[in-house]
């Protein structure tokens, strides 16, 4: 039949750099800043994302137990029964989803009525920051800086699951004392300055330098 050859490696797979999410935080207001924010420093995907419940954290916001996905404004259950998983956070975007959950019941992220985004809708926060592609490109961005940071491959894919081309338990991932994990997670840090999202802390937010 001819048909061309699809090639995974030469596939546009669209990146986005610590400069940009920076100047999108500074653009971003609220609900959408944390949202772009929460993405870029866990790597979720956009769906596991706006299922998030506040009584998904743990009490210092320092881990949030993924349970659940949305799409097309209806919640369902994630990927993958491997795609329900814990994922450490650092501190200083800790600190910001702890003032912004205070007070809140339910999801985290829904319209002025109450409702749950659709993911496409979604979008358009980051056409009006100026940014064109999708929320992939956070994830990319997030795996990236946890690998520069040498983090444990185990550990990685115990907070991607499921991790591309690994679709399957992995043996020992769930293993890592939860000590560790935070270690790691710190050490990596977030990547990306926080802007006006920090400044509202106690101490002043600074993500850890990348080794």
């Amino acid at each position: 039949m001819q048909l061309p050859l699809v090639v995974k490696e030469k596939q546009n797979r669209p990146t986005i750099t610590e400069a940009e999410i920076s100047a999108m935080l500074t653009t971003l207001k609220g609900r959408d800043a944390v949202l772009v924010a929460l993405v870029a420093g866990t790597g979720l995907r956009i769906g596991e994302a706006l299922a998030i419940r506040a009584d998904d954290f743990d009490p210092p916001c320092r881990v949030l137990q993924v349970r659940r996905s949305v799409w097309r404004r209806r919640e369902q259950a994630p990927k993958t029964l491997n795609a329900i998983r814990p994922v450490d956070i650092p501190e200083a975007l800790a600190q910001v989803l702890c003032r912004y959950i205070k007070g809140r019941k339910g999801h985290l992220f829904t319209t002025r009525a109450g409702r749950l985004l659709d993911s496409r809708n979604v979008l358009d926060v980051l056409q009006q920051a100026g940014r064109q592609g999708g929320y992939h490109a956070f994830r990319r961005f997030r795996f990236a800086v946890l690998r520069k940071a040498g983090v444990p491959d185990d550990l990685i894919k115990l907070w991607a699951r499921p991790f591309p081309k690994l679709d399957r338990p992995l043996r020992g991932a769930t293993a890592v004392r939860r000590d560790l994990s935070e270690e790691w997670c710190e050490k990596a840090g977030l990547g990306f300055e926080l802007g006006e999202l920090g400044y509202k802390s106690e101490a002043p937010i600074r993500p850890a330098l990348v080794a």
